[in-house]
């Protein structure tokens, strides 16, 4: 079990840390096919791409805007069935704040309605170590879109995209202060969902950073705040904006909670990007919170968690961000981290390939929770609590000898066949094979930023003079114990 302790704990040189952390990961024996984690006895195993597939750039969503950015995904497990050839299930995909227009207008953000797709998969996996038919390389997932269900605040008016500037909409009853935009509309960027069995849905984002509570239908529940620690200040005020420069104190700009999921014990856990900004942008940690989703208004237990490191070209060392999180247990978690800036999309060969994008393991076996810095203190650049828990590497997805099989590629030619600059969502379905009832597969979706030369959102037309495509990775893994862990889950959620 997990458990928490007070007081700030000895602080440690982030450049040796660093150091140490990237030698590790730099000289790392590169991923087989096959790779198998061992922790605590139990082995993981990635037994490799299983499947790939792809929504066109220009589609559109029921709303009849442009489709895309699979920040965030969560599968209807009740749904999840066999089929003759395949599976079959329902899928909600969660988009971000919308089309950044900063090339065609003063502002980078629109006035797009937040909002949740409801998708209908089919999957046709390929069995493991065999390549796909020549010509259906990425058609093994094929999706539709079935409904999108727009999210409201409490008195039922849609939520925006627009970022809230120096906007704030009071507290008012059991809600926290919230950020708000100039036309009287809570702000929001989604980055990560949770769906529970009764049909509500757990959604964080960016700006606050918050977890949002929303029913079925879209209408919000409930807001859980993370301590003030985390809350954005400029100028001694609440600043929930992610225009420049960052904050004074607080989650960075863009660097809130990007991955959340709900542990077997009913806990929802969520990411955060970064270090917080008096912590130093640079630092290879970041906080994983415990929020109890019974006792929203109760303090989280918060652990100070590693990141991965990389060598960038000019052999600076970088930190991969956590774009998203996934429970195995209690206490270990699959994380989606990544570099940014590289990939389709990106003009120049120059950006073509990525250095990092993984799926690690986090392991919090041996963790203590350490508290986060109280609001007033300024930790200096450099200066860490204890981290808690270790990363072993589970799947590359920028494996060449992996993708090639499905046609795609990490790195130049840039084309529509290299993959994308940001994967940010993953999802876990059962293989439903009784002989193995261990092995699952995993989705993992890319954020396309919307990116199509056919784009139309907010009643406006736009054209981005290249289109990329959302995409679905999907691979076969063994997850020992994780449907006993996901039954648990059932029957503490009803």
């Amino acid at each position: 079990m997990l458990r928490a302790i007070s007081g700030a704990a000895a602080h440690r040189d982030v450049a040796t840390l660093t150091t140490a952390i990237g030698v590790l990961m730099t000289f790392a024996t590169p991923l087989a096919a096959e790779n198998r984690v061992t922790v605590g006895g139990i082995s993981y195993v990635n037994y490799g791409l299983a499947g790939v597939g792809r929504i066109a750039a220009n589609k559109r969503d029921r709303a009849n805007e442009t489709f895309g950015s699979g920040s965030g995904m969560a599968f209807d497990a009740a749904s999840w069935k066999k089929t003759r050839s395949g599976y079959a299930g329902t899928l909600l995909l969660l988009p971000d704040r919308g089309h950044n227009i900063a090339s065609q207008t003063n502002s980078g953000t629109i006035n797009y309605r937040a909002r949740v797709n409801r998708l209908s998969i089919s999957f046709k996996p390929v069995p493991v170590g065999w390549n796909p038919p020549v010509g259906q390389e990425q058609s093994a997932v094929k999706a539709t879109i079935e409904e999108t269900i727009l999210l409201r605040d409490a008195g039922g008016r849609y939520l925006t995209g627009l970022d809230p500037g120096t906007g704030v909409r009071a507290k008012a009853g059991k809600f926290p202060a919230m950020p708000e935009a100039a036309n009287g509309r809570v702000s929001i960027d989604p980055e990560a969902i949770v769906l529970m069995p009764s049909g509500q849905m757990y959604i964080s984002d960016e700006y606050g950073p918050y977890v949002y509570k929303f029913s079925a239908r879209g209408r919000m529940l409930d807001v859980i705040r993370p301590p003030d620690t985390f809350i954005p200040i400029r100028n001694g005020a609440k600043n929930f904006s992610a225009e420049k420069p960052d904050p004074q104190g607080g989650r960075a700009n863009n660097r809130g909670f990007e991955g959340l999921t709900l542990t077997p014990s009913g806990k929802l856990a969520a990411i955060l990007q970064s270090a917080l900004t008096q912590e130093g942008k640079s630092s290879p940690f970041t906080h994983l919170l415990f929020f109890d989703p019974t006792q929203s208004a109760k303090p989280p237990a918060d652990y100070r968690v590693p990141l991965p490191t990389f060598m960038e070209p000019d052999g600076k060392l970088a930190v991969a961000s956590p774009s998203e999180l996934a429970a195995l247990t209690d206490t270990r978690f699959l994380v989606l981290c990544r570099d940014g800036g590289n990939g389709y999309g990106k003009q120049g060969e120059a950006h073509a390939a990525s250095r990092y994008r993984r799926i690690e393991l986090l392991d919090l076996s041996d963790a203590h929770a350490g508290g986060g810095s109280q609001p007033d203190q300024q930790q200096q650049e450099g200066q860490v609590d204890k981290l808690s828990g270790k990363l072993l590497s589970f799947i590359d997805l920028n494996d060449n000898a992996e993708l090639i099989r499905f046609g795609l590629h990490n790195g130049a030619p840039n084309d529509r066949n290299n993959l994308s600059e940001k994967w940010e969502s993953m999802g876990i379905v059962s293989a439903l094979d009784p002989n193995e009832p261990d092995d699952f597969f995993l989705f993992v979706a890319n954020d396309n930023d919307f990116l199509t030369s056919q784009g139309y959102q907010a009643r406006h037309p736009y054209d981005d003079h290249v289109d990329v495509d959302t995409m679905f990775l999907v691979y076969r893994v063994r997850l020992p114990g994780y449907e006993a862990q996901r039954a648990r889950l059932r029957k503490v959620a009803h």
